[in-house]
């Protein structure tokens, strides 16, 4: 048989078996005797290595009526298979550890003032993320949602966490939840005594209202444009400042003005048509195959309760 001319160009899964029929044959020290271990008979074995030492173009053993013994090619296999086992072992080891015990960074843009939402999906899943591993590292920026979707195409971010207005082509959207956003005024205000029948929506389209500068949906825009916006606010904390200020009312989520209207400092003025609901989603950049502790986070994020 030819040697020294025969190399194996990659080594496929048939290699990996046929290295570890002829592993086992040496370490039992023949076929007869690995028939047991293999299960499988001794001509099978005898293919296989007939295979093998096809394969790589070596002599490796010699069987006959003197018994088995090894070529000196044999021997360098050998110890080659066992080497390349023990790397095999040693790579899959590390896998189930980077399973096990999560390491990296976790870079998430989130808009302003979700804290206080009673769905504590976000929450939640960090906790679990962080549990899960001791060496991830999480980094929150708390940024405008246009920031946010930006930060992602330009790669500065893993996850957003944004309200779903104008979905951009290069991200992807998970919906989360829908959070409620209520009409308020302050203990202020000339509105905060009077009775709700007595508040008609004319009433409300007199006075002063704060305009959002950030981007809102079409049907929610609509009910901006019945109110007398005359000043504006970058978000929904400086939405609260002016409302707070008794000259102006706004619209706020209701978790977020839940502490004032607790301490009668705000109240909710007509429910019952002026309110909209705004979808939040998780947001990554389409087409970049997750890591596994944005994979990780994700699958806490969709998995966690919302209440």
């Amino acid at each position: 048989m030819a040697t020294g001319k025969r190399l194996l160009g990659q080594v496929s899964d048939i290699d990996l078996r046929l290295l570890k029929v002829y592993r086992t044959v040496v370490e039992c020290g023949g076929f007869a005797q690995a028939e047991v271990e293999l299960n499988v008979s001794a001509s099978a074995i005898s293919i296989s290595m007939a295979d093998l030492e096809k394969r790589l173009g070596l002599r490796l053993c010699q069987r006959g009526r003197a018994g088995f013994s090894l070529t000196d090619e044999g021997r360098a296999v050998y110890e080659a298979c066992q080497q390349l086992f023990t790397s095999l072992e040693s790579f899959r080891s590390e896998i189930h550890s980077l399973h096990e015990q999560l390491r990296g960074e976790l870079a998430i843009g989130i808009t302003d003032n979700m804290v206080t939402s009673p769905r504590m999906q976000i929450t939640n899943a960090l906790k679990a993320l962080r549990l899960k591993g001791e060496g991830v590292c999480i980094r929150i920026r708390m940024i405008a949602p246009g920031e946010v979707e930006q930060g992602l195409l330009d790669g500065k971010l893993h996850v957003g966490v944004v309200p779903e207005v104008n979905p951009l082509k290069g991200l992807e959207y998970r919906r989360l939840y829908e959070e409620e956003t209520l009409l308020y005024c302050s203990d202020e205000h000339p509105l905060f005594d009077r009775d709700e029948a007595d508040i008609s929506l004319e009433a409300l389209e007199h006075c002063d209202a704060v305009d959002p500068t950030f981007a809102v949906t079409p049907e929610i825009r609509a009910q901006y444009q019945q109110l007398h916006t005359t000043a504006s606010a970058s978000d929904r904390e400086g939405i609260a400042f002016l409302i707070l200020t008794g000259l102006y009312i706004g619209f706020l989520p209701s978790h977020y003005a839940q502490r004032w209207v607790e301490q009668g400092r705000m109240r909710v003025l007509r429910p019952d048509q002026m309110h909209h609901a705004v979808h939040y989603a998780a947001v990554t950049r389409k087409g970049v195959r997750p890591n596994l502790v944005v994979e990780t986070f994700l699958n806490e994020l969709s998995g966690t309760e919302g209440d």
